[in-house]
């Protein structure tokens, strides 16, 4: 389970349980669609745009707020096949569109990373599904203050930025 720390009509930013870049090496929130779907093609074009904009305005954020990522980047990856794994519950073989959910991971990289799997000018390296649990209790998710600027500065940018309204932050 994960942490919302900001809700709109694009979807969702989330908090992550399983932390895969630590907050001291960049930071890693997740990004969800407005409505669950295993495949970004079977959302609707406004949901579509929506949740691009939310994700921009996200990435924005981080880099905005967060002093680690000074002089830094951000890289975005979608995910979702991890919980396709025979080993993932329900373990076993899986299909696919009841299984997998699109999300976006946005991991912040900064150039003072010192984990040896976020060196800058590398790409990440993660770990083999099974490894995944143990190999993420090494990392420190962004804390409460950290999420609410990325929150407040995320709901800036989609109002004057993407001319986005209605959006309403989660307590952090």
């Amino acid at each position: 389970m994960s942490f919302v720390i900001f809700s709109c009509n694009g979807g969702h930013i989330a908090r992550p349980d399983k932390v895969l870049c630590d907050r001291h090496d960049g930071g890693h929130l997740i990004v969800n669609p407005p409505r669950p779907v295993w495949e970004r093609s079977l959302l609707k074009p406004d949901e579509l745009i929506q949740w691009s904009f939310l994700v921009a305005a996200t990435g924005r954020a981080m880099l905005d707020v967060l002093p680690v990522l000074q002089d830094g980047c951000l890289n975005y990856w979608e995910a979702g096949n991890w919980a396709l794994n025979v080993h993932a519950e329900p373990q076993g073989a899986k299909n696919v569109e009841e299984h997998r959910r699109v999300h976006l991971h946005i991991f912040g990289r900064s150039r003072k990373a010192l984990d040896p799997d976020w060196q800058w000018g590398e790409a990440p390296r993660f770990p083999d599904f099974s490894a995944s649990a143990e190999w993420s209790k090494r990392f420190k998710a962004l804390d409460d203050d950290e999420c609410r600027l990325i929150a407040e500065r995320t709901a800036f940018l989609l109002s004057s930025v993407y001319a986005q309204s209605g959006t309403t932050e989660s307590p952090v």
